[in-house]
Parts: structure tokens; C-alpha cells; sequence
């Protein structure tokens, strides 16, 4: 399916829509503009429409299927809210810039304007961040073809199809085509009408959308990350317990999922021990939450019996229950887990935490710290200084809120030019 001037089309209409994509988007860009308030506002009844019911009919069924809550749905709703969206403006944009003064009396005025044309290249470890991404190029005035995940729900052309019912103005700005990955020619036609690429994905993803793109066109990578947990010896039981809740409720499938714990020790006797805690703790949590489907269970349990066979080489404890695990081990480089709630403690002595992470520039993003008040600020600085963007508490690595960065940058800023005229 395919969205364009506000009306959903056939695939079998996109080579018609290619034709005239460009000539549609330069006549747009010419004649037409939209300002946030006119975002803010569609984005605001939406999320207040959803809030009150009126898309249960769809939502409930999947809410059910890919076992989202009532509390993560709520979040997400007030992220579309007027308030949020103002607060990221202001945030992101900030005031007009003061003029530059020029000898002789004359001024320069400087302008922010949109970059013109964003081709969005989603990924799918998130429902609805396809059309939030859409949302944030709309927010700087951008015109956004956006490329469907091929696990794509159905969800964000849902959404953008309601913006554009609820503000008209909007129906010239989205275009939503559902083509796969091969269509190469599609994509390099959508890649050579962009005047920048967003891409989300891992390295592949990336480098593809670097190929994609003309040489002049600017590309914004929201590659994949890493998280993670750092733990002091003096972690509570109830800091513990919110980490394990947040593995089970992510499935540690997002880029801000917690991958593993890292903590403050050299001892290995002193690593078990908390391997052996934390395996508790993620055993009295995972029973509080649905089975994993049993394709995604008989994978990692190929790949832990196949760690098990080799621990006379690694030295590695696997700890595994029914659906979940920790595995402890000594060496401490950062690596993604098996997921779905199995993952690894490793020892990373606090003065070793810049050697140790510096070299996953890039790559870090979320750090939830288990520590005492005494530790936090020292921590966090050197963890920081490591490269982490967001530190965290336990339970709220991934949290949504309004003006937070995406892994360091503020997109609205990176989707937006500033013009001097003077």
C-alpha cells in the first residue's frame, strides 16, 4: 500500500508516482510550506482520538500481538501530545539566531529552512518510529518519503494517514511507499529527489544508504546501539528487580534494551555471586510475563547449548531457566546478548571503564547505573567521557520523553539549514 497526496494507492500505482515524484516535491517546495503549529496540532488530535478509544477496534488487536501496554501506549501518545512537540521545538530549534552585523551599518538576518526533502529509510524493532521519524522531518517543514520496514505493522501508514485526514495541509509533505529492500532502482530514485537520507539500521543499513545517496546529498544515520547495565556492589534488590522488568517488557530487541550488566569488580567469585543474584531476581520477573514464542526460545537455546559444550574453553557459567539465562564471564568486551531475556554479566572494574568502552565509538548508547547516590555523578562522568549518551535509572532505559536526544545529535537541527541573507 501506498500513501501520496493525502489518498492510499495500489502498488501496482508506483511506477506512475515515481514519474512524477520529483516535479511534485520541487512545485511543493516552491508554492507550499507547513509550520509546526500545524503539525503540532494534527499530531495533538490524533493522539487524543487514540486516547479516547476511537481506533480500539484496530489498536486492541495490535496491542495484543506484539504485547504492548496500556503504560507503553501511554507514553508513546504523549509523545504525539501538543505539549511534548512544543517542548522538542523550543528544544530542538531553539530562538531566531541574533543578526550579524556587517561594517558600514548593514545586518545579515539568519533563517532557519528546512533541508527540502527527506527519503526515510525506517527500521522495524519499533513500532511506530517509521512515522514519528516522518513526524520529526514534518516538525522542520521537510517534505518525507518514507520506505516501510519490510515487518512493518501496518501502523505508521495508519498514523500518517490520519495526520493528512485531520490536517490537509500535511498531504503534500508524506509520501509512504512499502517496497523492498531489492528495488534498488525505487530506492535510488527516491535517494536522487532527497535532499537527505534518514536512515535507522545497523552498519548494513547504513553503508546501503550511503551508496543509495548522490554525493550530494546529506545522509543521517541512526545506526543501531548498544546499551547496557553498570552495576556497584551496593545495588539494591529493587534496582535489580526494575533491570529485569525491563529486559522481559523490551525483549532487549531496541537499541536502548539492556544487553547485559557490566559490574565494578576484578573477583570472579565476586562476579558469580551476582550472576547468581541477578538470575533470581530474572527468574521471579520472567514468570510474571507471556512465554516466549518457542521459535524464537529454540534458538537461543541452540546457541547456549552450543556455549555450554565449549565452556571448558571459554570458562563461562550459564545460568538457564526455562526462557531466560545469565551468563557470566570474564572477559568484558560489549557485545549484543541472545536476547529475548538471556544476558551477560562481565567485570569492568570502574577504573577500567574509558579503556574498556572507548573503542565502541559509535556504538554506546544507553547505560542504566545501579549504584549508590555517592557513586552516581563519578560514574556517570566517566561513563560519559566513554562515549554513553543517556544515562539512566534501571528500569527507564527506554524511556520516551519529549526533547531527549536521538544517541547524542537533535534531529530536528540535522534536518534544517540555516540560510544568511544579507
Amino acid at each position: 500500500m501506498i500513501l501520496a497526496h493525502g489518498r492510499l494507492h495500489e502498488d501496482s500505482a508506483l511506477p506512475a508516482l515515481l514519474e512524477r515524484l520529483e516535479a511534485e516535491c520541487i512545485r511543493t517546495i516552491a508554492s507550499q510550506s507547513v509550520a509546526p503549529e500545524q503539525v503540532i496540532a494534527a499530531c495533538d488530535t490524533l493522539s487524543r482520538r487514540v486516547a479516547a478509544g476511537g481506533y480500539d477496534r484496530i489498536l486492541k488487536q495490535f496491542m495484543a500481538e506484539f504485547e504492548i501496554s496500556e503504560a507503553h501506549l501511554s507514553a508513546a501518545l504523549q509523545l504525539f501530545s501538543r505539549e511534548s512537540l512544543q517542548y522538542k521545538c523550543r528544544v530542538e530549534l531553539g530562538e531566531s539566531a541574533e543578526p550579524l552585523h556587517r561594517s558600514g551599518g548593514r545586518t545579515i538576518r539568519r533563517e532557519r529552512y528546512p533541508l527540502g526533502v527527506l527519503f526515510h529509510i525506517a527500521a522495524g524493532n519499533a513500532d511506530g518510529l517509521p512515522a514519528y521519524s516522518v513526524i520529526e522531518g514534518l516538525l522542520a517543514g521537510n517534505i518525507n518519503i518514507l520506505k516501510l520496514p519490510s515487518a512493518d505493522s501496518g501502523l505508521s501508514i495508519l498514523l500518517l494517514s490520519e495526520l493528512c485526514q485531520i490536517e490537509p495541509a500535511l498531504a503534500e509533505f508524506i509520501y509512504v511507499f512499502d517496497v523492498p529492500s531489492t528495488d534498488l532502482a525505487s530506492l535510488q530514485r527516491f535517494a536522487a529527489v532527497a535532499d537527505g537520507v534518514v536512515v535507522w539500521g545497523g552498519d548494513e543499513a547504513v553503508a546501503a544508504a550511503r551508496r543509495l545517496a548522490p554525493t550530494n546529498t546529506r545522509v543521517i544515520a541512526w545506526g543501531h546501539k548498544l546499551s547496557f547495565a553498570y552495576a556497584t556492589l551496593d545495588a539494591t534488590d529493587e534496582e535489580l528487580t526494575a533491570l529485569a522488568h525491563h529486559i522481559c517488557q523490551t525483549r532487549q530487541l531496541l537499541c536502548s534494551s539492556c544487553q547485559g550488566i557490566y559490574v565494578d569488580t576484578a573477583d570472579r567469585t565476586v562476579l558469580e555471586g551476582f550472576g547468581r543474584r541477578f538470575y533470581a531476581i530474572l527468574r521471579s520477573v520472567s514468570a510474571a510475563y507471556p512465554p516466549v514464542p518457542l521459535g524464537l526460545r529454540a534458538k537461543v537455546t541452540l546457541q547456549l547449548y552450543n556455549e555450554e559444550l565449549e565452556r571448558h574453553q571459554t570458562g563461562n557459567t550459564i545460568y538457564r531457566g526455562d526462557g531466560f539465562s545469565v551468563t557470566v564471564t570474564e572477559e568484558s568486551t560489549l557485545a549484543l546478548s541472545c536476547l529475548f531475556r538471556n544476558c551477560w554479566v562481565k567485570p569492568l572494574p570502574r577504573e577500567r571503564i574509558l579503556p574498556t568502552l572507548k573503542g565502541m565509538k559509535g556504538y554506546l548508547q544507553t547505560c542504566g547505573l545501579l549504584c549508590g547516590e555517592h557513586d552516581r555523578l563519578t560514574l556517570s562522568d566517566r561513563l560519559a567521557r566513554a562515549g554513553v549518551v543517556r544515562v539512566t535509572g534501571a528500569g527507564e532505559m527506554s524511556r520516551a520523553l519529549a526533547g531527549e536526544a536521538h544517541d547524542g545529535d537533535y534531529p530536528l537541527r540535522l534536518y534544517s539549514r540555516i540560510v544568511e541573507i544579507g
